[in-house]
């Protein structure tokens, strides 16, 4: 049985029919509908949604993810660049979250389309900033700098979970240290970008191994930190072994801002790009 700290709220307003109907008007995918995530009505009724590029179909199996996986052949949407940026303009946003699926059919895993991406984008909405959450792009760093040469304000990359439970639940391409090289390698590139990475917690992990990834994150010189709850998407992924409570998400907050991270967002229902606005509006201030 769930704790009383979980509860979803259902999808609904104008707002969130606003971003639904622009959404499908353009053709164009999120992650928020596509990876089954818990806030998608508090996002979409405030406006807000992350786009998922380079189509609907992941390349990996990772075992808590809800995203369709096959292989796209190779196949490229040329055109979805520019439709996300005329979506981002019509919603009117201040603050784009981009993400994709990972295309290891293609030889840059799909860089080369996040770049394009933002620079339609910025094309299209000058005065939006731009945050991509991207995959480990077979950890190539030139793949990597394609990206951070079109400087969006923060490259996010996920760890998803401690180093010892990655190879049960992460696919088996995916590794714990490529991902902590590749957060390291966007500061090495370009330091001024802010760098951020996610943990699902509620997997088996253990207390030391929660913090243990925290502080190889903050070696790796990552900015920001979101901690939040694994929630069984369907009967097929992998189950929860343990609900979290709001409490323990905030003393791992307290802990974490002592090692140096510059925001954490923390909490039973946070994701990735969970107000990503508002935190990356912390960093600055904390730079400030």
């Amino acid at each position: 049985m769930k704790p009383s700290w979980i509860k979803i709220k259902i999808p609904m307003g104008e707002k969130y029919v606003k971003v639904k109907d622009i959404l499908r008007k353009y053709a164009l995918h999120t992650v928020c509908e596509e990876a089954k995530c818990p806030n998608l009505g508090e996002c979409w009724s405030k406006g807000t949604a992350t786009f998922m590029i380079l189509g609907d179909v992941c390349t990996r199996r990772c075992k808590f993810c809800a995203v369709k996986t096959g292989n796209p052949k190779g196949i490229v949407d040329k055109d979805e660049p520019d439709r996300v940026a005329k979506a981002v303009k019509e919603l009117n946003l201040r603050y784009v979250v981009i993400t994709s699926v990972d295309r290891d059919d293609l030889p840059d895993g799909g860089a080369e389309v996040f770049a394009n991406t933002v620079i339609a984008v910025r094309r299209e909405n000058p005065d939006a900033r731009v945050e991509c959450l991207i995959p480990d792009f077979k950890g190539d760093v030139n793949a990597l700098k394609r990206l951070t040469d079109t400087l969006p304000e923060v490259i996010g990359h996920n760890l998803e979970t401690v180093e010892r439970l990655t190879p049960f639940i992460r696919d088996r391409r995916a590794g714990y240290r490529t991902s902590l090289e590749v957060l390291g390698n966007v500061k090495r590139l370009n330091d001024k970008i802010v760098t951020k990475s996610g943990i699902m917690l509620g997997l088996g992990e253990e207390r030391e191994e929660i913090l243990k990834t925290m502080e190889d994150l903050r070696e790796a010189d990552v900015d920001i930190l979101t901690l939040g709850q694994y929630l069984q998407p369907t009967a097929k992924h992998l189950s929860v072994k343990r609900y979290v409570s709001p409490e323990e998400f905030d003393e791992y907050k307290r802990i974490g801002m002592k090692m140096g991270f510059k925001a954490i967002v923390a909490g039973p229902f946070v994701r990735s790009s969970y107000r990503a606005e508002e935190t990356f509006s912390a960093v600055v201030n904390y730079a400030n």
